[in-house]
């Protein structure tokens, strides 16, 4: 896809949305050679997916090795708005605790008390972390409204076509 193309899906409102949310499943090639669907937390910055995790997590020698990843962020109603992003993940160790890490958490009901203490913890735990920026390649909105699979989108084109004829 091209970049322009790749914008014009991820500014759709329905995107925004999606994009908007605290968890996405993030697939890749683990050290095993099998592949690995993990949720995890994220943010949006407008044109990159960044995941926060610990400096000893085992998915980073994984990625260094090969760093593509599909990226999944959905509804869980009926009919389901899924966005789907394949991209390529670059890894930046970072000193303390990035401010994308705080602020992916920042849509759990925590009240202003709470949210002192968790950030506390976490700058207890944490010396340092590693921002998995993720700059999106290819993108598809599904929404089973006006954007299907496209075996569907197929399927219901072949279906048109025979009862033209």
């Amino acid at each position: 896809m091209q970049p322009h193309e790749i914008t014009a899906v991820l500014n759709r409102p329905i995107s925004q949305e999606l994009l908007a949310h605290d968890l996405l499943r993030m697939a890749y090639v683990a050290k095993d050679g099998t592949p690995r669907n993990i949720p995890i937390g994220f943010t949006w910055n407008g044109s990159e997916i960044v995941v926060c995790t610990t400096i000893n997590a085992p998915k980073l020698n994984s990625l260094r090795r090969n760093p593509e990843v599909a990226l999944t962020i959905d509804t869980e109603v009926h009919p389901p708005k899924l966005l789907l992003i394949r991209g390529r993940a670059e890894l930046d160790v970072v000193d303390g605790i990035p401010e994308e890490y705080l602020r992916m958490n920042g849509s759990y009901e925590m009240t202003p008390e709470q949210r002192v203490d968790w950030e506390a913890e976490v700058r207890s735990l944490y010396d340092g972390m590693v921002r998995i920026v993720i700059t999106p390649t290819w993108v598809k909105l599904i929404d089973f409204e006006t954007n299907l699979p496209t075996p569907v989108e197929e399927l219901v084109k072949q279906r048109a076509e025979r009862q033209r004829t």
